[in-house]
């Protein structure tokens, strides 16, 4: 029987509820349970692939080619269960899909209407998760009160009726703001987030508070008071200094006990949270620390590169060490000499990105690393800018560049028009639209005898995720290779550049794919474990 937890929040954005969702799939897996974890966006977006990062952070990409909210990084990366294209849905897809019905004649006439129809198809959403986990942790996006909001709430309402309480659980992340002239926290805000859920017709079980200091249990039970909860089911939710401490943080406050309660599990073993206490250990008392700078696009927004952050901390964990990241807008080493932001720098990382701003600053990103011999790793569009350095300061062409950015003489970068996925063709048109349209998910790659990578890998083929439409062009593959550049993984077919590599550099590598995707804290991704190694050694020797 399939047991339903709903998390909604309130007050502010950007409260957590993801992470929140991820540690308490991860708690609820170390009792033994099996978990599945979705999210609800109310965005009007079909998905984010067309947003910009500085809107809506990275985009996620599953195995199964869905463009997704990053939340779904985190889920992966809590439980290790991957995510597919059915975790998460926007109102954009939600109200496709009712037309689509409305234009095919299944509605036999009908007035269509957000309730029953638009809600029908929402809680449809949810169904198709039934038998597929012992619980189903569903996170609704954006803040109670939001207009975006209210199909899904209304939706929600509905299921948690039709299912029972002995099903359905609600709960709802909140903020405690310290107001620093009256020198304490304030529940007000909380008050009325709730008293808002409740308009909605759901009521929530559970209340986890967050604050960045500890909560008064005069609070707490002002709060369960004024909202109707019991109070040992007001968890309070402090900062922490690592992600990775909170499902050890929330269970220690009683709220996987409290989970159980609700469902009257009484039955459910301790928590096995070894793994979870031996990564913290690692992140809080490293050996030593490297410093790593990402020369990126979108560096003003963290959020940006989530993915990447994390699975460089893995690497950190796995070498044990403490990884410290410097972001520099790519854009300054086009004003600037990179020598002067990358003193003291022990690794080069180059992220993906799209258009041309900033992408002469990414050439001379990899032109620096590849001269001075800092490890590099460039990652989709990194990988791409340090082939078209190396074809203009190695192989002679010195007007190579990516069509990506207009008509060029030497175009060592251009648009993918087809491409194998197993045993089918796709093909793109440069005039088709944008959303959807990219090589998207997971796809094989043969690697080269004897090369780096498949060192790393300790593998002949791999499987990694994409998100690009424009390729390396394999035409200059021999010129590049005659001047110590090695391409060592290519698509089964041979035609489509996955990875290359300077022979005679200590670590330089580029990959079309993102590897940050598949990285988890107990499982890392064995290119950020050998990229942080490089940075350990060239830490050494400076």
């Amino acid at each position: 029987m399939t047991r339903y937890i709903f998390i909604t929040g309130g007050v502010v954005s950007s409260l957590g509820k993801g992470l929140a969702s991820a540690a308490l799939g991860a708690l609820l897996q170390a009792r033994g349970f099996t978990v599945r974890l979705c999210k609800l966006d109310p965005y009007l977006n079909v998905d984010p692939g067309t947003m910009s990062p500085f809107q809506h952070g990275e985009v996620y990409v599953t195995d199964d080619g869905a463009e997704a909210d990053l939340d779904l990084g985190h889920y992966e990366r809590f439980t290790g269960r991957p995510a597919v294209q059915s975790d998460n849905t926007t109102t954009g897809r939600i109200y496709t899909s009712v037309l689509q019905k409305e234009r095919r004649g299944e509605y036999l006439g009908a007035t269509i209407q957000v309730i029953p129809h638009i809600t029908n198809e929402i809680k449809d959403f949810i169904r198709e998760k039934e038998d597929s986990a012992d619980f189903v942790l569903c996170e609704i996006g954006g803040t109670v009160g939001d207009i975006e909001s209210l199909p899904f709430l209304e939706a929600l309402r509905q299921f948690g009726n039709e299912v029972g309480k002995e099903r359905a659980l609600f709960m709802h992340v909140t903020l405690l703001p310290y107001i620093p002239t009256a020198g304490e926290l304030k529940t007000k805000p909380t008050q009325h987030s709730v008293k808002e859920l409740m308009s909605a017709g759901i009521r929530p079980r559970i209340l986890l508070c967050r604050a960045d200091r500890a909560i008064e249990e005069e609070e707490l039970h002002k709060i369960a008071l004024f909202c109707n909860i019991d109070e040992n089911k007001v968890i309070p939710a402090l900062d922490a200094d690592s992600i990775y401490d909170v499902p050890l943080t929330y269970h220690a406050e009683g709220l996987d006990d409290q989970v159980m309660d609700c469902f009257g599990i009484t039955d459910a073993p301790a928590p096995d949270l070894s793994v979870w206490k031996n990564i913290v250990r690692r992140v809080k008392e490293p050996e030593g620390k490297v410093n790593i700078a990402i020369v990126g696009k979108y560096t003003n927004l963290t959020e940006s590169y989530k993915s990447l952050n994390e699975a460089l901390t893995h690497g950190g964990i796995a070498n044990n060490v403490k990884v410290k990241l410097k972001f520099i807008e790519s854009t300054v080493f086009e004003e600037e000499n990179p020598a002067d932001h990358l003193q003291n720098i022990d690794g080069i990382l180059v992220p993906g990105g799209f258009g041309e701003r900033g992408a002469e600053g990414k050439i001379k990103a990899a032109q620096f690393a590849r001269e001075r011999k800092v490890p590099y790793f460039g990652i989709c569009f990194g990988m791409q800018m340090a082939v078209i350095e190396s074809a203009r300061n190695l192989a002679g062409y010195d007007r190579a560049n990516s069509t990506e950015f207009g008509p060029c003489d030497n175009a060592v970068v251009g648009l993918m028009t087809e491409w194998a996925r197993g045993d089918k063709k796709e093909s793109r048109g440069a005039n088709d639209d944008l959303g959807g349209t990219m090589r998207l998910g997971a796809y094989p790659a043969v690697l080269v005898k004897g090369s780096k990578v498949a060192g790393i890998y300790g593998t002949a083929e791999i499987s990694e995720r994409h998100r690009h439409r424009y390729e390396v062009n394999a035409n200059f593959k021999d010129a590049l290779e005659e001047k110590g550049m090695l391409f060592s993984g290519t698509s089964p077919d041979g035609k489509l550049p996955e990875i290359v590599e300077h022979k005679d550099h200590p670590w330089f590598i580029g990959v079309q794919f993102h590897p940050e995707l598949k990285s988890k804290p107990f499982d890392p991704h064995p290119l950020f474990v050998s990229f942080i190694e490089a940075a350990v050694a060239q830490s050494r020797l400076v």
